[in-house]
């Protein structure tokens, strides 16, 4: 598992576990990554928009008010404010030489308002969900990334896996 750091002198407090009252600042740090770009996950219509906004704001509901056991959202900030958001989920997979407990983390959604990066809440965002799925019981944490995420990913001592992550919408079969 990555090395966690310590992140200290920018003023901000720990991350903390989402709420309720962060539901709709979650929504609209998730936008930074869903409603721009070009993944498989971006929306492309206005309808797709409102499909993922809908859908992430009713699989919130449950994670923020602490009935899902699997999942934290640790964020920075305050209801109405939020800076930076990330997301560590536990996954039960089958065992590995490196994992063999099956117990593997996943890290997503990291988000900072532009007004807010370069302040190292990305990381401090990150240290929280690494500690949080090392107390959970992970043994490898995995996540994918973007372009501009990728430096703060390394530095943290994630690796390229030489796998390469493919996508499948199956709705439809």
């Amino acid at each position: 598992m990555p090395k966690v750091t310590a992140v200290r002198g920018n003023g901000y407090p720990l991350p903390r576990h989402a709420t309720a009252d962060d539901i709709d600042e979650l929504v609209r740090l998730r936008a930074y990554l869903l409603s721009t770009g070009e993944g498989p996950y971006t929306a492309r219509t206005p309808e797709d928009e409102e499909v993922w906004r809908q859908a992430y704001r009713k699989w919130l509901e449950p994670v923020t008010a602490g009935s899902v056991p699997t999942v934290r959202v640790g964020v920075i900030g305050s209801p109405g404010s939020l800076l930076a958001c990330a997301i560590a989920v536990v996954d039960h997979r089958a065992p590995t030489a490196r994992c063999p407990s099956g117990r593997v983390g996943w890290v997503q959604t990291v988000v900072v308002d532009p007004s807010a990066r370069r302040q190292g809440l990305g990381r401090r965002v990150m240290d929280d969900a690494l500690c949080w799925l090392r107390e959970a019981g992970a043994e490898s944490v995995v996540l994918q990334t973007t372009r501009d995420g990728a430096p703060l990913y390394r530095s943290l001592g994630f690796a390229p896996t030489g796998e390469d992550l493919l996508y499948l919408d199956v709705r439809g079969c």
